[in-house]
């Protein structure tokens, strides 16, 4: 496992996360309690040691299966705790809401369903348009002078907004989508947060299954899954990164004797992301980590494989379809 230094933690932290949205069970199918406390206990087994989550994956089920957890296997102190605010769910109707009296109450339903007296990284979970930067920035800064907070995120933020977020409070971390099919960031707010020494999450490494290689064109999707809606899973674009895949697939097992999975995890760490997402919630779903250490892509990897990815995906398209609506 690598780790690096995430300011102001005081410890390090581990280059891959343990994204727990799908433990939530909703939008994913479900999920098995046991099962969920299981997978977070091996990835800790494995050198993981961040934990992300938030109130609105299962509506509160995730975070409560993450404190379930955390107190079972014990060591609080060796653990970062990553959860988010911003999210309104009232009767399952999601809308964004980052107001000082939202927050305030976020923060103490989340340390108690985690079951903890602070939060290593609270993260605002989208930008909230109809609440002033500073308002939502004030709140967070109480918090964090307060201790109920170690560090202040924000996630799905452009530089704009981050840039406005800062006038007020410091910013410690982004968390935005990133892998080799979701590559808006790249060149935008992962160089603004390199340059400026923001901690960056890159969520969606394995875009929703994608890059494992194991997604077919005859795969089934049941219940609430949101890969029902996901663009990407419809044709025709669905062949068309099912080529990409194919492609990037043979290419990595012949220039460098790994596996899809490990080369879409290697590439968003050496893009510069400080920690990847890697999303599980069964312990079978961890396997292969150790083949992500140890190696490293080149200048000239980056250009075949952006060769790759312009001659088979020629109707690219991101992960817009999640973003949630306005409050009010």
């Amino acid at each position: 496992m690598e780790y690096l230094n995430f300011p102001p933690l005081t410890q390090k932290v581990s280059r891959i996360a343990l994204g727990t949205w799908a433990i939530g069970g909703w939008m994913w199918g479900g999920t098995k309690e046991k099962e969920a406390i299981e997978t977070i206990h091996k990835a800790l087994d494995l050198g993981i040691n961040l934990l992300d989550t938030a109130p609105v994956y299962g509506f509160g089920v995730s975070e409560e299966i993450v404190g379930k957890a955390i107190k079972s296997y014990g060591k609080r102190d060796k653990i970062v705790i990553a959860t988010k605010q911003g999210l309104s769910f009232e009767n399952q109707k999601i809308q964004r809401d980052a107001r000082k009296e939202s927050i305030e109450r976020e923060i103490e339903e989340s340390l108690r369903r985690l079951q903890v007296d602070y939060i290593d990284i609270y993260q605002i979970h989208w930008p909230d348009p109809l609440t002033p930067a500073s308002e939502t920035a004030e709140a967070l800064q109480k918090l964090f002078k307060q201790g109920k907070i170690r560090a202040i995120g924000v996630s799905n933020y452009s530089i704009e907004q981050m840039e406005e977020f800062q006038k007020t409070a410091p910013l410690h971390s982004l968390q935005s989508p990133f892998n080799l099919f979701e590559r808006a960031i790249e060149k935008k707010e992962l160089d603004y947060c390199l340059k400026k020494g923001i901690a960056t999450l890159g969520y969606g490494p394995l875009c929703r299954g994608l890059l494992t290689g194991k997604i077919q064109k005859d795969t089934q999707f049941k219940g609430d899954d949101l890969r029902k809606v996901d663009p990407k899973f419809q044709e025709p674009r669905l062949s068309e990164y099912l080529n990409a895949v194919k492609k990037l697939e043979e290419w990595v097992k012949n220039k460098h004797h790994r596996s899809l999975l490990a080369l879409a995890i290697r590439w968003v760490l050496d893009k510069g992301v400080s920690t990847a997402l890697w999303g599980a919630r069964k312990p079978e779903q961890l396997s292969g980590m150790e083949t992500i250490w140890n190696w490293n892509l080149t200048s000239q990897d980056f250009s075949e494989i952006d060769t790759i990815l312009s001659e088979t995906i020629l109707d690219p398209v991101g992960p817009e379809f999640m973003a949630p609506p306005p409050h009010r």
